[in-house]
């Protein structure tokens, strides 16, 4: 028997990401997200240019970020829809009591061992 070898590259799944890394659809909604965010602190915030930057950054970084990594390797759109589906769906469990038994069965209970 003749085996060939193959050899996977490490890059074989980067298809469809940024950097490799980040799904396109997480960086597309990290712009959407982040964009009002820095139009909101550069045009809002009375400080000078350094502190707008430092505060628009702490302000920006997290949201970004959160929507770059996303939830349970969802994006957070796609986690709101089946978290709003669930929501929407979810039930209550309720005891409603113990099953009857057959005669035979309660006999055998009865009975010491």
């Amino acid at each position: 028997m003749n085996y060939e070898t193959y050899y996977i590259p490490a890059n074989f799944t980067d298809a469809g990401r940024v950097f490799g890394m980040f799904e396109i659809r997480n960086v597309i909604e990290a712009l959407l997200l982040g964009a009002p965010v820095l139009f909101l602190c550069f045009n809002l915030l009375p400080f000078k240019l350094t502190t707008n930057i430092i505060v628009t950054l702490i302000i920006f970084i997290p949201i970004a970020g959160f929507a770059l990594i996303g939830i349970s390797d969802d994006s957070l759109s796609r986690w709101l829809k089946a978290w709003a589906g669930w929501r929407r769906k979810r039930r209550v469990l309720t005891y409603r009591g113990e099953v009857g038994y057959s005669g035979f069965e309660r006999a055998y209970l009865r009975r010491k061992h």
